[in-house]
């Protein structure tokens, strides 16, 4: 069964090996989480060292198609999120996926 990690679990883990109360550290976690999004709506990337970087990119108007009418449909141009997971994240993940592929 697999697991998600969530904001409540992001808590929880800094409540258990930082110290701080319940209601610290989930406010932690939420300026965190705010910080970064702050940051994302002036349009500024966020660079996580040895995790990753968030971009904001713009996206073009566009046209789609329907899937079911087969309609085409203009999509309107927009901003969207991205992640860049860094070269230490990748390679981290890699190194847990191999070890559980030979046990």
């Amino acid at each position: 069964m697999e697991k998600t990690t969530t904001r409540s679990t992001l808590s929880e883990a800094v409540f258990k090996n930082v110290g701080l109360s319940r209601n610290e550290s989930s406010s932690l976690v939420d300026s965190v989480f705010d910080e970064i999004l702050k940051s994302l709506i002036t349009g500024k990337d966020v660079k996580i060292s040895s995790f990753g970087t968030f971009v904001v990119r713009q996206k073009k108007e566009r046209i789609g198609r329907n899937p079911k009418t087969g309609e085409e449909v203009p999509i309107t141009a927009r901003s969207v999120v991205t992640f860049r997971a860094s070269n230490v994240l990748k390679s981290k993940v890699n190194s847990k996926n191999k070890i559980s592929q030979v046990q």
